[in-house]
């Protein structure tokens, strides 16, 4: 199939395919046309990209997926570049996670502080900005 094709199957543009391509991430074949040619494959690997990045992962990042399935595994995650991928990422959300709650904490100690002061007829001190 030709990248118009590919970039609609995939739900893409082809400005998109032309950069993993330039990245190494999907294949630079040539048909004797000169044209890019791609198969079922590629779109496998592109959903891989796609699915992954809906995740929250950075290109660079689906590189161990795409390099699993293009080894003729089963899945892009059956590698073990992948799950360590998978442990890094899993690792940055956790401290996300812990700093959200961090913050989440905060801002309820400053709302409760604020309701009690409205209560007592007092203008709220914010002690955030300190």
């Amino acid at each position: 199939m030709r990248i118009g094709e590919l970039a609609e199957r995939a739900k893409t543009s082809t400005r998109t395919l032309r950069y993993y391509e330039s990245r190494g991430l999907l294949p630079a074949r040539r048909d004797a046309n000169g044209y890019r040619a791609y198969d079922e494959e590629d779109l496998r690997l592109l959903r891989q990209i796609r699915t992954l990045r809906d995740f929250g992962f950075e290109l660079e990042e689906t590189r161990p997926f795409v390099d699993c399935l293009r080894a003729g595994h089963p899945s892009g995650d059956a590698c073990p570049a992948s799950l360590a991928v998978y442990r890094r990422k899993l690792a940055e959300l956790d401290g996300l996670i812990g700093r959200l709650t961090d913050v989440r904490d905060q801002v309820a100690r400053q709302l409760a502080g604020a309701e009690a002061g409205a209560e007592a007829g007092a203008a709220p001190k914010c002690e955030m900005t300190g």
